[in-house]
């Protein structure tokens, strides 16, 4: 298996935040989720990725090169909101957009507008947030990028919208060279499109492997205050009481040390990231 993108011991530091031997690998051909909570490093490596920051150690290969600038010639970046001039009409943003690009599609842009129904006259402005990450989509697969990159797109969008961007994500990586590295917190995005999962807390990657090792990893635990004692207690990742009882997850491989009665279910990805994080902040 090919790598779109590998990330090796990357560390940067700031006054109040350390990317902290940062290391991972999204497999050409798939979606890779990327996962943490705020604060967690996600924007910080994707910056990295994009030679945006320089990283203080370790490196970086996109698309079988280091990350530089001329790497973000196959690359198509998607993010929470686009840098382009409000007032700038859709047939504008390819008039400023299309000369960084050498294999600019005119042709392909026209044809994805219509697909998005964005009208070239339109202004910016004047798009709604789910027309303005499909005009972001539309620009960045119009210079026939081999690798999206999705900082938090879907952020604030309906499901129904939210459900159109996935469906165009699948369809991206259909061709097995592309490939997508899609960042959000919304999980359940996720567990609709994504083959892979990589989760990072504190500067650090906790996990990364395709999603269903992930989420065969772990399973959500509940059940009454007095059904674990201390040792077993220390099992548990997040643990929190409610009323009278008990929440939290466990790995699966020591399911078999808790009693019987204590419920064990499968944890969603939103789940294995709340209690892992609460874990994390209990232990700091």
């Amino acid at each position: 298996m090919t790598n779109a993108i590998e990330v090796r011991d990357v560390t940067k530091n700031y006054d109040l935040f350390k990317l902290d031997g940062v290391t991972f690998d999204v497999p050409s051909g798939y979606i890779m989720g990327f996962i943490g909570p705020n604060g967690a490093g996600k924007t910080t490596t994707i910056k990295a990725m994009l030679s945006v920051i320089k990283a203080d150690s370790g490196s970086i290969s996109v698309l079988g090169q280091p990350a530089s600038e001329a790497a973000n010639q196959r690359i198509g970046v998607v993010m929470d909101a686009p840098l382009y001039v409000e007032d700038w009409t859709l047939a504008d943003v390819q008039t400023a957009i299309s000369p960084f690009y050498k294999q600019w599609d005119k042709q392909k842009y026209a044809e994805l507008l219509t697909r998005f129904g964005l009208d070239t006259r339109k202004k910016v402005k004047e798009l709604s947030r789910g027309m303005k990450v499909k005009l972001q989509i539309a620009v960045a697969l119009s210079h026939n990028a081999d690798l999206l990159i999705l900082d938090e797109p879907t952020s604030g969008l309906d499901p129904a919208a939210r459900d159109e961007i996935c469906d165009i994500l699948r369809e991206f990586v259909t061709d097995e060279s592309k490939t997508v590295l899609f960042s959000t917190h919304i999980t359940s995005d996720l567990e609709k499109t994504a083959d892979f999962i990589t989760f990072i807390m504190n500067g650090r990657i906790v996990f990364t492997g395709t999603k269903d090792e992930m989420l065969e990893k772990y399973a959500r635990v509940s059940g009454g205050v007095g059904d674990l004692d201390a040792d077993r207690r220390k099992y548990v990742i997040g643990y929190r009481e409610h009323g009278a009882g008990f929440e939290g997850l466990i790995e699966t491989v020591n399911v078999g040390q808790i009693p019987k009665d204590v419920l064990a279910e499968p944890a969603s990805l939103e789940e294995i990231i709340i209690f892992v994080n609460r874990e994390e902040k209990a232990d700091a």
